[in-house]
């Protein structure tokens, strides 16, 4: 049995960005508790070169909308890219998840052989396949950008492991 593109994407999407409202609850309620202000983790960058948490979260989500409205032709909705604090950041995820429910199967499935013409950086641009360009770029961005953002919380102090990125708040 083949797997559809709508199943290999938005279930996907959906189960990791949920994990990662639970990483950013984690996040909000350590930095209460240690007293701490929380923009020292979500400014927080693991190399100077590397984007500050808050970037990591914003291109997750970007990640998951951008490429599931690429495929399917459907409009994603643009975020103004300012936010800043926990709540700010979860509500972010929110709308994500929000948009990622009303995506029907069938603006997706079938579109394997699609191409997508998507940015590299500024200046460049690159074409795949549709299954190609979700399965060796979407799906590998998105889990990039919430494992790096699961980095800096660990890194800094939260309790965080394994079972809060593979399964959340269950």
């Amino acid at each position: 049995m083949t797997m559809s593109m709508y199943s290999a994407s938005v279930p996907v999407f959906q189960h990791m960005l949920k994990n990662l409202v639970h990483i950013l609850d984690k996040g909000e309620q350590s930095a209460a508790a240690r007293k701490l202000d929380p923009t020292a983790l979500t400014t927080y960058r693991l190399a100077p070169d590397m984007l500050p948490f808050t970037k990591q979260i914003m291109i997750a989500c970007d990640a998951a909308k951008l490429g599931v409205a690429r495929i399917s032709g459907l409009e994603a909705p643009k975020f103004d890219d300012s936010e800043a604090s926990f709540p700010e950041l979860k509500d972010r995820v929110q709308k994500t998840l929000d948009w990622l429910a009303t995506v029907p199967a069938s603006a997706l499935d079938g579109t394997e052989d699609k191409d997508i013409t998507f940015p590299i950086g500024r200046e460049n641009t690159r074409t795949m396949k549709a299954q190609a360009y979700l399965t060796t770029w979407v799906l590998p961005n998105m889990f990039f950008h919430i494992t790096t953002a699961y980095a800096i919380l660990r890194h800094n102090g939260v309790d965080l492991g394994k079972q809060d990125y593979l399964v959340g708040a269950r």
